[in-house]
């Protein structure tokens, strides 16, 4: 017998649903957030690998993911419904990332790296449009939902930091305090799969999302031919390209970055104070920025409704350049605490724009695999270019008394600066949307501009 959802306001989704899709969101960023910010630490710190070794782990594993996106689009949008998709895919990916936990040798790291993200990149794209195909105005309600992912990233990040500090970090000696911290970021993969096998379960109470059988078409292909044929998305596309790899330097670097800049601080009891709140590794510390994200997104359906998109995603770029000039150039934490809280901004008002404009500029019956195009650019291509861009630079940041982080910081500062140039200039002060807001529910949401 299936139960039909009712709200008794029809410009609202109803409530049951509105939670499902939230704890959906939870679980699917505390998958990532557990293990992604310390996995780059753990492989050069306890598994010996050289910066460049380590960075071409990441690459090789983000290529494997580059032709998943096309097939999990198709088979949403054509074959099977998105929620068993999702539930299959993450009771795998949680086998994938245990494993990763255990694994030593070279070649078995880049074997199960290619597997985990073969399974779970297409995940990313997909528990967005299925949320964008039960919510009923997305300007409105996808922000307060996609907020609970945020939230997810933030309690384990904060977790496995606290973790580390308090099951990690005795020794007789810092030196073995701090091998006994990284070996414990193994952990980090082993919470991550737990999680995995909770969200694996869920994903089957979720609502039925059914594909379109009446269309016949590659649906990928379809999805292509949409974007070729949008100015507005070919610029987001190719911007989101490049802002994706700039984005890895975050996400790559910046844990160590913030435990090298916290530890060495002159100011006493720094380090003891922020190690108490947010735990060791640096990964604690970094979910200052998903509060902040947390913040933006919860105030991001006020905002759309007076600002254009293009204003959103200008800001977004903009607050990309900002916090690597920080980190480049006024490396103490005085000032590296307050520039984390940018993160916010630069995903509220560029990536969470993007996914919406993508979903709004898009055919109702290929938005699955619109949206996994552009996961493919954004944790497919860009990841790869990140991961080896981020490596290299590394790598010729070295110095005998450390880093130069006005090296390993400033170029993507400059590379951001760019695609704020471009985006200014090139992408169209209003673009037209391709349909209204398509759902279960036969309401209209606000134009976008």
């Amino acid at each position: 017998m299936t139960t039909i959802a009712v709200s008794d306001d029809l410009s609202q989704t109803p409530l049951n649903i509105r939670v499902k899709l939230s704890i959906m969101m939870f679980l699917q960023y505390a998958i990532w957030g557990a293990w992604l910010p310390l996995f780059f630490a753990f492989l050069t710190g306890y598994r010996g690998l050289t910066p460049e070794k380590a960075a071409l782990l990441f690459s090789i594993g983000a290529a494997g993911a580059l032709v998943a996106p096309f097939l999990a689009g198709q088979i949403a949008d054509r074959w099977f419904n998105t929620e068993k998709f999702l539930g299959i895919s993450h009771l795998i990916g949680a086998v994938l990332v245990w494993r990763l936990a255990d694994v030593s040798s070279y070649g078995e790291l880049i074997v199960y790296s290619v597997l985990y993200s073969v399974i779970y990149a297409p995940t990313l794209a997909l528990t967005n449009s299925l949320a964008f195909h039960h919510l009923v105005d997305r300007d409105k309600e996808f922000g307060k939902i996609r907020v609970w992912g945020t939230i997810g990233w933030i309690v384990v990040g904060i977790a496995i930091g606290q973790w580390l500090l308090y099951r990690h970090s005795q020794g007789a000696t810092p030196a073995e305090i701090s091998h006994s911290q990284v070996a414990g970021m193994g952990d980090s993969l082993r919470l991550s799969a737990i999680l995995g096998v909770l969200m694996g379960i869920f994903c089957f109470l979720l609502p039925p999302t059914p594909p379109r059988r009446d269309k016949q078409n590659f649906a990928a292909w379809e999805a292509t031919r949409e974007v070729f044929r949008s100015r507005a998305l070919l610029v987001l596309f190719f911007v989101s390209f490049v802002i994706a790899c700039v984005h890895q330097f975050y996400f790559v670097l910046t844990a160590p970055f913030l435990q090298s800049t916290i530890q060495s601080s002159s100011a006493a009891g720094v380090a003891k104070g922020i190690n108490r709140i947010f735990g060791v590794g640096g990964g604690g510390l970094m979910t200052i920025g998903q509060i902040s994200e947390m913040c933006v997104l919860a105030l991001m359906p006020l905002i759309v409704k007076k600002v254009s998109y293009k204003a959103l995603l200008c800001i977004g770029v903009l607050a990309y350049t900002l916090r690597f000039a920080v980190f480049a150039y006024l490396p103490h934490p005085a000032t590296v605490i307050p520039a984390l809280a940018l993160h916010g901004i630069c995903f509220g008002c560029f990536f969470f724009i993007a996914f919406i404009i993508v979903d709004e500029l898009t055919t109702k019956d290929v938005r699955a695999s619109a949206q996994s195009l552009y996961g493919l650019i954004v944790f497919g291509l860009g990841v790869v270019g990140g991961n080896l861009l981020s490596g290299y630079i590394s790598s010729i940041s070295k110095t005998d008394g450390g880093l130069s982080y006005a090296r390993m910081f400033g170029i993507p500062m400059w590379i951001s600066l760019g695609c704020l140039v471009v985006m200014a200039i090139f992408y169209p002060a209003r673009a037209a949307r391709r349909e209204v807001v398509e759902s279960a529910f036969p309401v209209v949401s606000p134009a976008s501009e």
